[in-house]
This record gives C-alpha cells, sequence and structure tokens, in this order.
C-alpha cells in the first residue's frame, strides 16, 4: 500500500457512483498502484466543491451546473471528463400534507437548497426560467442535504425541494414526500472535477484511475447483479431500478464538449447564479 498512489474521491451515497465501489471493492484501481480513498458527500456538489477547495478531496464526482458555477467563482479545479453523460432527472417535491398540488403553487415559494450553487438551487433557477417565474421572487432556504430538506418541510421551514428523482422515490412512497413535478437538466449531469494542484502532481494516476472506472461503467449494464445492487443498496423495487438503469448513460472518458460548458455558462449567467465571465478554457482540462 505505501508504494501506492493516493487519490481522494468524492461523491454523493448515489447508485450512479456504483461503479467507482465496484472498482475499488474488487481491487482493480489497487492494480493500477493507486489507492482511491472514497467520501460520501451527503450534502452535494456544494459540499463537495468546498472539499476540493480546501483540498479535504482531490476529485469530486459532480453536478456538471455546481461545478462550473463554483469554478467560475474562484475554486481552483477543473472538469477532466462528462462522468454520466445522460441527464438528471430532478423530482420537484413538497411535504406530503401540504396545501401544494401543482408546480404554478410554487412560485414565490421557499425552496430547501443543500448549499449556494449546488445543484437543489441552481436547478431552482433553471425551474423558474421554464415556467417564466421572477426568480428574484424564490427564498431558499439552505438544509444541508436530504435528512436537513425532510425535517424542513415537516416543520414547514421551507415549502419545495428538488433532488433526485430516483433517491427520494422511497420517500414519496412512504407517503412523506409528494412529487408535483420533474424536470431533467439540460446537458450530462455529473462532470470529475479535479483540484489543480493534483493535476500538476497525479495527472497521470488520475488518468489510469478514470479509465479504470470508465471500463466498470462501460460494463456496468451487463452485469447480473446490476439490479439488486441497485435495489438493495439504494431501496427501490427491481422495477425502478431498471426504469433508471435505462435512462442512464455513462461518460466514456472522451474530451469535454466545450459547447456544452458554454450553454451551462450562458444559462447560469442568465440565470443570475453567476455574475462574472470567465473564459472556458479555464474550466476544463483540453485534450
Amino acid at each position: 500500500m505505501s508504494n501506492r498512489i493516493t487519490i481522494k474521491v468524492t461523491g454523493v451515497p448515489e447508485h450512479f457512483n456504483l461503479p467507482w465501489h465496484l472498482a475499488r471493492e474488487e481491487g482493480a484501481f489497487a492494480q493500477e498502484g493507486i489507492d482511491v480513498q472514497w467520501q460520501d458527500a451527503p450534502g452535494g456538489t456544494g459540499a463537495m466543491m468546498q472539499a476540493l477547495q480546501s483540498g479535504e478531496a482531490d476529485v469530486a464526482i459532480a453536478l456538471t451546473e455546481g461545478v462550473v458555477a463554483s469554478i467560475v467563482k474562484g475554486t481552483a479545479a477543473r472538469i477532466v471528463q462528462v462522468f454520466v453523460q445522460s441527464p438528471l432527472t430532478w423530482g420537484i417535491h413538497v411535504a406530503a400534507n401540504s396545501g401544494f398540488r401543482q408546480l404554478e403553487d410554487l412560485r414565490r415559494r421557499r425552496f430547501a437548497i443543500s448549499r449556494p450553487t449546488s445543484g437543489s438551487h441552481l436547478m431552482a433557477f433553471v425551474l423558474a426560467q421554464q415556467k417564466g417565474w421572477d426568480s428574484s421572487g424564490i427564498a431558499f432556504v439552505e438544509v444541508g442535504g436530504m435528512e436537513g430538506a425532510r425535517q424542513a418541510l415537516a416543520q414547514e421551514e421551507a415549502d419545495a425541494f428538488m433532488w433526485e428523482k430516483f433517491m427520494t422515490k422511497p420517500i414519496v412512497d412512504q407517503g412523506e414526500f409528494r412529487r408535483i413535478g420533474e424536470i431533467d437538466t439540460p446537458w450530462p449531469c455529473f462532470v470529475v472535477a479535479v483540484r489543480n494542484e493534483v493535476l500538476e502532481s497525479k495527472g497521470e494516476a488520475v488518468q489510469r484511475m478514470l479509465r479504470v472506472v470508465n471500463q466498470y461503467a462501460a460494463d456496468f449494464k451487463q452485469r447480473a447483479d446490476a439490479l439488486p445492487l441497485i435495489s438493495k443498496g439504494f431501496h427501490l423495487s427491481e422495477e425502478d431500478a431498471a426504469s433508471w438503469l435505462s435512462k442512464t448513460e455513462w461518460g466514456d472518458g472522451q474530451p469535454v464538449d466545450k459547447g456544452m460548458l458554454l450553454k451551462v455558462m450562458q444559462t447560469l449567467q442568465e440565470l443570475g447564479a453567476i455574475d462574472q465571465s470567465s473564459a472556458v478554457e479555464a474550466i476544463f482540462v483540453q485534450q
């Protein structure tokens, strides 16, 4: 172990990251001389970008819009690849016993968010744009993550919460949340962001690590145990697990599409989520 290169990786405790866990458990990173130290980030993208900035993490698998916003605002990291190519389907949730029945009821209401510039924050702006609402009328209540949101909605400290549809489905099924709408990200949902210092000191090891996890991701749908792993690990029926898996496409390690990042930046600026411009070349690693 002492000769291995240590890389601290953080990601949400969600089904998207199963290829990382399987590669670790089956020793695939170790065979490449890499010790991947995984850190769950239940607080989401905002927490992960803070971990990158502080040096607590070297690599983050985080939401595209949150990573772009964070780097534009000064986080010393770059995007090296798309990890999940398909969009993220956000469920728009309210407390099941609330009077909110349709999306229009949420105009000028309080949205629980995990952290500023997190996906739950930025997608509320996207929702407002799509619905033609004045985004300045939305109030935000910072709750730290899923558990904080459950408490905030139950205690009527917030009115709505947006989170990945399948991760919240068990809470909907048990009658705590009611989902009154859905919204897809208009771009690939997860990217791999790496601290600049790590790119300089461990860049080759990072590339080897990504080759391993990309192969696991490419093979995941063919695994006989894929559905049981998702179902058991995330409290979903196998039917729900199959539905999620059918809609999910991982990236294949190809260079990041500059046009996609420009679209994200333009959207964030239009929404007022970022107020400064930045050269897109400063956001990603060009290959």
